[in-house]
């Protein structure tokens, strides 16, 4: 395909080229910058959802402005860069080791309850992703409105309800681990 086929492919919404294009051509190219921009896991779709939802902002304006004076890679790879620097201050790295849970005073608890919550952020830590358990937390614990975590991210709610999916399942897959892992262990204590 030229990089004109590309670009009116992408502005006309045709599923074959974009997934052609972002999800095949462009993997190395978006693994760099990856790799170049961000310092912890950014999970591919993530960063291609993203990076697809600004393109398309305002009727696909940046598509429509581009003038082929570079081949569509480079100008893609010089606007992603640029964009996910920026945007990277803003995107949640929460390594820290506080729990989120606002400050409940958990002497007055019930032990279950501190014992559920200590499973839960234990899970959490083991997320590849921290970005995504700081979702889950702030949605499924905090309760905070979508609309309000979205702001406060710096992205749209429609990727906030994408990130929370893929969230959900990498939360899912830690906790089958684990509990295979902890299944092992009662084993071994026996």
């Amino acid at each position: 395909m030229t990089d004109q086929e590309i670009i009116q492919g992408l502005i006309e919404r045709d599923n074959r080229v974009t997934t052609k294009f972002f999800f095949e051509d462009c993997r190395p190219l978006f693994y760099s910058i990856i790799n170049y921009v961000f310092d912890y896991e950014v999970e591919y779709d993530e960063f291609v959802n993203e990076l697809y939802q600004y393109l398309m902002e305002n009727d696909a304006q940046k598509l429509k402005n581009f003038q082929f004076r570079s081949s569509v890679y480079m100008w893609l790879k010089i606007l992603a860069i640029r964009y996910f620097i920026k945007k990277r201050s803003l995107m949640i790295d929460d390594s820290s080791q506080e729990t989120h849970y606002g400050g409940r005073d958990q002497k007055a608890a019930p032990e279950s309850e501190i014992s559920a919550e200590g499973d839960l952020e234990r899970l959490f830590k083991a997320m590849p992703n921290q970005r995504y358990a700081y979702v889950i937390r702030k949605l499924v614990v905090e309760d905070v409105e979508p609309d309000q975590l979205a702001k406060e991210m710096n992205i749209m709610t429609a990727n906030l309800y994408n990130i929370k999916k893929r969230a959900m399942e990498q939360l899912t897959r830690v906790a089958l681990n684990d509990s295979k892992e902890y299944g092992k262990k009662r084993l071994y204590i026996r």
